[in-house]
């Protein structure tokens, strides 16, 4: 069985080698979309009777390993050198520093990776991340799947 749970956050990023306006700094609402694959619990008489997991149960751990951290954050290159020193020498400012250009495509396998370790059979029904989609806006978005990032060397 296959179940989603959506989020939405705001964050601002660049992308520093791109030809077009996307070079600029800038935010979006994202969306993430977190699929997760697990057998329906059958055990008699427990709270998570008949599903594969808790839709508020995804939301809790989604925010805490990920969606807070990100949420009205900076996600920045580091080797965006002048971007990174500008936002670190704002006070308090909140700056995620990733190791990719942050592309939908990119942020989508890093939300993978973390939502991954954070779902691995936390129920013991063979619960498992398959796809993270990430909307950077309605109409863009990038997919992450279990099979395709256990076939390529992506970050």
């Amino acid at each position: 069985m296959l179940i989603t749970r959506r989020l939405e956050f705001d964050a601002g990023h660049r992308i520093s080698t791109h030809n077009s306006q996307c070079r600029h700094l800038h935010g979006h609402r994202y969306v993430i979309e977190i699929t997760l694959s697990g057998n329906i619990i059958s055990d008699e008489g427990v709270a998570e009777q008949g599903m594969v997991m808790d839709f508020s149960e995804i939301k809790r751990i989604a925010k805490e390993v990920l969606v807070d951290k990100w949420d009205h954050a900076f996600l920045v290159y580091a080797r965006d050198t002048l971007v990174v020193e500008f936002l670190q020498s704002l006070k308090d400012h909140k700056t995620v520093i990733i190791d990719t250009q942050p592309t939908a495509e990119n942020l989508a396998i890093k939300a993978f990776h973390i939502l991954d370790l954070a779902f691995q059979d936390a129920y013991g029904n063979r619960l498992a991340l398959e796809q993270v989609r990430l909307y950077e806006t309605p109409n863009c978005w990038a997919d992450a799947r279990r099979e395709i990032i256990n076939h390529t060397n992506n970050p």
